[in-house]
Protein backbone atom coordinates (compact mmCIF):
# COMPACT_ATOMS: atom_id res chain seq x y z
CA UNK A 1 0.00 0.00 0.00
CA UNK A 2 1.41 3.37 -0.99
CA UNK A 3 2.79 5.79 1.58
CA UNK A 4 2.78 9.55 1.13
CA UNK A 5 6.03 9.71 3.03
CA UNK A 6 7.82 7.78 0.28
CA UNK A 7 7.86 10.80 -2.00
CA UNK A 8 10.04 13.15 -0.02
CA UNK A 9 7.62 14.51 2.58
CA UNK A 10 8.61 14.59 6.23
CA UNK A 11 7.48 11.65 8.35
CA UNK A 12 4.22 12.13 10.25
CA UNK A 13 2.33 10.09 12.83
CA UNK A 14 -0.95 11.38 11.38
CA UNK A 15 -2.86 9.07 9.04
CA UNK A 16 -4.81 10.22 6.02
CA UNK A 17 -7.89 8.34 4.84
CA UNK A 18 -9.57 9.13 1.53
CA UNK A 19 -13.21 8.12 1.95
CA UNK A 20 -16.28 8.51 -0.23
CA UNK A 21 -20.00 8.33 0.64
CA UNK A 22 -21.26 6.57 -2.48
CA UNK A 23 -25.02 7.02 -2.32
CA UNK A 24 -26.56 8.15 -5.65
CA UNK A 25 -26.57 6.74 -9.20
CA UNK A 26 -24.55 9.78 -10.29
CA UNK A 27 -21.68 8.64 -8.10
CA UNK A 28 -20.53 6.05 -10.63
CA UNK A 29 -18.92 8.47 -13.08
CA UNK A 30 -17.39 10.32 -10.14
CA UNK A 31 -15.84 7.09 -8.86
CA UNK A 32 -14.34 6.43 -12.30
CA UNK A 33 -12.58 9.80 -12.27
CA UNK A 34 -11.63 9.55 -8.59
CA UNK A 35 -9.87 6.24 -9.19
CA UNK A 36 -7.70 7.79 -11.89
CA UNK A 37 -6.25 10.15 -9.27
CA UNK A 38 -5.83 7.32 -6.77
CA UNK A 39 -3.87 5.32 -9.33
CA UNK A 40 -1.64 8.32 -10.02
CA UNK A 41 -0.67 8.66 -6.37
CA UNK A 42 -0.99 5.06 -5.19
CA UNK A 43 -3.31 6.11 -2.36
CA UNK A 44 -5.85 3.66 -0.86
CA UNK A 45 -9.45 4.57 -0.07
CA UNK A 46 -12.61 3.49 1.71
CA UNK A 47 -15.89 3.50 -0.23
CA UNK A 48 -19.04 3.62 1.91
CA UNK A 49 -21.63 2.22 -0.48
CA UNK A 50 -25.44 2.36 -0.40
CA UNK A 51 -26.36 -1.13 -1.56
CA UNK A 52 -29.42 -0.17 -3.62
CA UNK A 53 -26.92 1.19 -6.17
CA UNK A 54 -25.77 -2.36 -6.77
CA UNK A 55 -29.15 -3.36 -8.23
CA UNK A 56 -28.26 -1.59 -11.49
CA UNK A 57 -24.56 -0.79 -11.14
CA UNK A 58 -23.18 -3.73 -9.16
CA UNK A 59 -21.08 -5.21 -11.98
CA UNK A 60 -19.42 -1.87 -12.68
CA UNK A 61 -18.61 -1.19 -9.05
CA UNK A 62 -17.28 -4.72 -8.59
CA UNK A 63 -14.96 -4.19 -11.56
CA UNK A 64 -13.82 -0.70 -10.56
CA UNK A 65 -13.16 -1.60 -6.92
CA UNK A 66 -11.70 -5.06 -7.51
CA UNK A 67 -8.38 -4.22 -5.81
CA UNK A 68 -9.24 -5.39 -2.32
CA UNK A 69 -5.80 -4.52 -0.96
CA UNK A 70 -6.17 -0.86 -1.91
CA UNK A 71 -9.91 -0.15 -1.87
CA UNK A 72 -11.97 -0.99 1.20
CA UNK A 73 -15.70 -1.61 0.78
CA UNK A 74 -17.87 -0.52 3.72
CA UNK A 75 -21.59 -0.03 4.27
CA UNK A 76 -23.56 3.19 3.90
CA UNK A 77 -26.80 1.24 4.56
CA UNK A 78 -29.22 -0.17 1.98
CA UNK A 79 -31.34 2.89 1.23
CA UNK A 80 -29.60 5.92 2.82
CA UNK A 81 -32.39 6.48 5.34
CA UNK A 82 -31.57 7.82 8.80
CA UNK A 83 -30.69 5.25 11.46
CA UNK A 84 -31.76 7.61 14.26
CA UNK A 85 -33.40 11.02 14.56
CA UNK A 86 -31.32 13.87 13.15
CA UNK A 87 -31.75 17.53 14.20
CA UNK A 88 -31.62 18.68 10.56
CA UNK A 89 -32.38 15.55 8.54
CA UNK A 90 -35.54 14.54 10.40
CA UNK A 91 -36.81 11.35 12.07
CA UNK A 92 -34.96 8.06 11.98
CA UNK A 93 -36.22 4.66 10.94
CA UNK A 94 -38.46 2.61 13.24
CA UNK A 95 -36.48 -0.05 15.14
CA UNK A 96 -37.92 -2.95 13.16
CA UNK A 97 -36.36 -1.61 9.94
CA UNK A 98 -32.84 -1.21 11.33
CA UNK A 99 -31.69 -4.84 10.89
CA UNK A 100 -32.31 -4.67 7.15
CA UNK A 101 -30.28 -1.49 6.80
CA UNK A 102 -27.43 -2.60 9.07
CA UNK A 103 -27.20 -6.38 8.68
CA UNK A 104 -28.71 -6.56 5.21
CA UNK A 105 -26.33 -4.03 3.69
CA UNK A 106 -23.32 -5.87 5.09
CA UNK A 107 -24.46 -9.19 3.64
CA UNK A 108 -25.18 -7.65 0.25
CA UNK A 109 -21.77 -5.98 0.01
CA UNK A 110 -20.00 -9.17 1.04
CA UNK A 111 -21.93 -11.14 -1.57
CA UNK A 112 -21.20 -8.69 -4.39
CA UNK A 113 -17.56 -7.90 -3.61
CA UNK A 114 -16.66 -11.28 -2.08
CA UNK A 115 -14.72 -9.81 0.82
CA UNK A 116 -15.35 -9.07 4.47
CA UNK A 117 -17.04 -5.78 5.38
CA UNK A 118 -16.14 -4.38 8.83
CA UNK A 119 -17.29 -0.75 8.70
CA UNK A 120 -20.54 1.22 8.59
CA UNK A 121 -21.09 4.92 7.99
CA UNK A 122 -24.54 6.24 8.82
CA UNK A 123 -26.36 8.52 6.39
CA UNK A 124 -25.89 12.19 7.36
CA UNK A 125 -23.80 11.43 10.45
CA UNK A 126 -24.25 12.97 13.90
CA UNK A 127 -22.42 15.41 16.22
CA UNK A 128 -22.02 12.72 18.90
CA UNK A 129 -21.72 9.64 16.71
CA UNK A 130 -23.84 6.86 18.20
CA UNK A 131 -23.18 7.61 21.87
CA UNK A 132 -26.03 6.38 24.03
CA UNK A 133 -27.60 4.26 21.26
CA UNK A 134 -27.22 0.91 23.03
CA UNK A 135 -29.59 -1.19 20.96
CA UNK A 136 -28.38 0.17 17.65
CA UNK A 137 -24.75 -0.37 18.64
CA UNK A 138 -25.42 -3.93 19.77
CA UNK A 139 -27.09 -4.59 16.44
CA UNK A 140 -24.00 -3.29 14.64
CA UNK A 141 -21.65 -5.33 16.79
CA UNK A 142 -23.77 -8.44 16.38
CA UNK A 143 -23.72 -8.02 12.61
CA UNK A 144 -19.92 -8.20 12.69
CA UNK A 145 -18.91 -4.57 12.28
CA UNK A 146 -15.75 -3.52 14.11
CA UNK A 147 -16.06 0.22 13.47
CA UNK A 148 -18.59 2.92 12.76
CA UNK A 149 -17.90 6.29 11.17
CA UNK A 150 -20.87 8.37 12.28
CA UNK A 151 -19.38 11.41 14.05
CA UNK A 152 -19.45 13.75 11.04
CA UNK A 153 -20.64 17.10 12.47
CA UNK A 154 -19.34 19.64 14.91
CA UNK A 155 -21.00 20.53 18.24
CA UNK A 156 -24.75 21.22 18.13
CA UNK A 157 -24.96 19.93 14.55
CA UNK A 158 -22.62 22.63 13.30
CA UNK A 159 -20.08 22.57 10.49
CA UNK A 160 -17.25 21.86 10.15
CA UNK A 161 -16.67 18.57 11.96
CA UNK A 162 -13.69 18.94 14.28
CA UNK A 163 -10.66 16.69 14.64
CA UNK A 164 -11.96 14.18 17.18
CA UNK A 165 -9.90 11.13 18.24
CA UNK A 166 -11.35 7.64 17.80
CA UNK A 167 -13.12 6.03 20.75
CA UNK A 168 -14.71 2.68 21.64
CA UNK A 169 -18.37 2.38 22.57
CA UNK A 170 -17.44 0.79 25.88
CA UNK A 171 -20.02 2.70 27.95
CA UNK A 172 -22.74 1.20 25.77
CA UNK A 173 -21.38 -2.31 26.31
CA UNK A 174 -19.66 -2.59 22.90
CA UNK A 175 -15.99 -2.17 23.78
CA UNK A 176 -14.75 -3.78 20.54
CA UNK A 177 -16.84 -1.46 18.36
CA UNK A 178 -15.02 1.80 17.67
CA UNK A 179 -16.08 5.18 16.36
CA UNK A 180 -13.70 6.52 13.70
CA UNK A 181 -14.78 10.14 13.05
CA UNK A 182 -14.56 12.13 9.86
CA UNK A 183 -13.56 15.79 9.91
CA UNK A 184 -13.84 19.07 8.06
CA UNK A 185 -16.54 20.43 5.80
CA UNK A 186 -18.78 17.93 4.07
CA UNK A 187 -17.89 18.70 0.47
CA UNK A 188 -21.46 19.14 -0.80
CA UNK A 189 -22.18 21.72 1.92
CA UNK A 190 -19.26 23.85 0.73
CA UNK A 191 -20.85 24.25 -2.70
CA UNK A 192 -23.81 26.27 -3.95
CA UNK A 193 -27.10 24.41 -4.20
CA UNK A 194 -26.80 22.20 -1.13
CA UNK A 195 -29.69 23.90 0.67
CA UNK A 196 -27.44 24.23 3.73
CA UNK A 197 -25.43 27.45 3.24
CA UNK A 198 -22.15 27.33 5.19
CA UNK A 199 -22.84 30.48 7.20
CA UNK A 200 -26.07 28.99 8.63
CA UNK A 201 -24.26 25.96 10.04
CA UNK A 202 -21.34 27.55 11.86
CA UNK A 203 -20.97 28.13 15.58
CA UNK A 204 -20.44 31.58 17.02
CA UNK A 205 -17.86 32.02 18.31
CA UNK A 206 -16.32 29.41 16.01
CA UNK A 207 -14.61 26.40 17.58
CA UNK A 208 -11.95 26.54 14.84
CA UNK A 209 -11.70 30.12 13.50
CA UNK A 210 -9.27 29.23 10.74
CA UNK A 211 -11.91 26.91 9.21
CA UNK A 212 -14.71 29.49 8.95
CA UNK A 213 -16.35 29.57 5.50
CA UNK A 214 -17.79 32.98 4.60
CA UNK A 215 -19.26 31.76 1.31
CA UNK A 216 -19.54 28.69 -0.91
CA UNK A 217 -16.36 27.72 -2.71
CA UNK A 218 -16.19 28.61 -6.40
CA UNK A 219 -13.05 26.81 -7.61
CA UNK A 220 -11.25 23.52 -6.89
CA UNK A 221 -8.39 25.55 -5.45
CA UNK A 222 -10.72 27.20 -2.94
CA UNK A 223 -12.14 23.84 -1.95
CA UNK A 224 -8.69 22.36 -1.44
CA UNK A 225 -7.73 25.36 0.73
CA UNK A 226 -10.76 24.66 2.96
CA UNK A 227 -9.63 21.05 3.42
CA UNK A 228 -5.98 21.95 3.86
CA UNK A 229 -6.82 23.81 7.08
CA UNK A 230 -7.58 20.46 8.71
CA UNK A 231 -4.43 18.77 7.44
CA UNK A 232 -2.35 21.61 8.84
CA UNK A 233 -4.24 21.53 12.16
CA UNK A 234 -3.78 17.77 12.44
CA UNK A 235 -0.04 18.11 11.89
CA UNK A 236 0.17 20.98 14.40
CA UNK A 237 -1.73 19.11 17.12
CA UNK A 238 -0.62 15.54 16.39
CA UNK A 239 -4.15 14.39 15.60
CA UNK A 240 -4.23 10.67 14.78
CA UNK A 241 -6.09 10.95 11.47
CA UNK A 242 -7.53 13.28 8.84
CA UNK A 243 -10.46 11.97 6.78
CA UNK A 244 -12.81 14.25 4.89
CA UNK A 245 -16.50 13.59 4.18
CA UNK A 246 -16.65 13.47 0.40
CA UNK A 247 -19.35 12.39 -2.08
CA UNK A 248 -18.41 11.26 -5.62
CA UNK A 249 -21.49 12.86 -7.20
CA UNK A 250 -20.67 16.23 -5.64
CA UNK A 251 -16.95 16.08 -6.42
CA UNK A 252 -17.64 15.21 -10.06
CA UNK A 253 -20.40 17.76 -10.59
CA UNK A 254 -18.25 20.60 -9.25
CA UNK A 255 -14.86 19.48 -10.55
CA UNK A 256 -15.06 16.77 -13.25
CA UNK A 257 -11.30 16.81 -13.78
CA UNK A 258 -10.76 16.16 -10.05
CA UNK A 259 -8.34 19.05 -9.71
CA UNK A 260 -9.13 19.41 -6.00
CA UNK A 261 -8.39 15.75 -5.40
CA UNK A 262 -5.08 15.99 -7.23
CA UNK A 263 -4.06 19.05 -5.19
CA UNK A 264 -5.07 17.37 -1.93
CA UNK A 265 -3.21 14.13 -2.64
CA UNK A 266 -0.13 16.08 -3.69
CA UNK A 267 -0.21 17.97 -0.40
CA UNK A 268 -0.78 14.78 1.60
CA UNK A 269 2.31 13.33 -0.07
CA UNK A 270 4.40 16.44 0.41
CA UNK A 271 3.69 16.80 4.15
CA UNK A 272 4.23 13.08 4.76
CA UNK A 273 0.84 11.88 5.98
CA UNK A 274 0.46 8.09 6.06
CA UNK A 275 -2.43 7.01 3.79
CA UNK A 276 -4.56 4.04 4.77
CA UNK A 277 -8.18 2.84 4.86
CA UNK A 278 -10.62 2.95 7.76
CA UNK A 279 -10.22 -0.80 8.15
CA UNK A 280 -6.44 -0.32 8.45
CA UNK A 281 -6.95 2.35 11.12
CA UNK A 282 -9.35 0.15 13.05
CA UNK A 283 -6.93 -2.79 12.91
CA UNK A 284 -4.14 -0.59 14.27
CA UNK A 285 -6.26 0.23 17.33
CA UNK A 286 -6.39 -3.43 18.36
CA UNK A 287 -9.02 -4.81 20.72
Amino acid sequence: MGSAGQSGGRASATRYIAAYDTELPGCLEGVRQILRVHERYGIPATFFIVTRLLDEQGDEYRHLLSDGDRFEIASHTCTHRLLRDHPIGGPGLPPEELPGEIEGSKRRLEDVFERRVVGLRSPWGYPDGMRGQRELLRLCEGAGYTYLSTLLWGPDCSMPALLVPPFPYAEEGCADLWELPGCGWQDNVLKAGSGLPPMRLQLFPPAMPEAVALKCVETPEEEMAAHRVFIDKALETGAPCVSFIWHPWSLHRFDPEMRMLDLTFRYVRDVGLEPCTFADWRAALGR
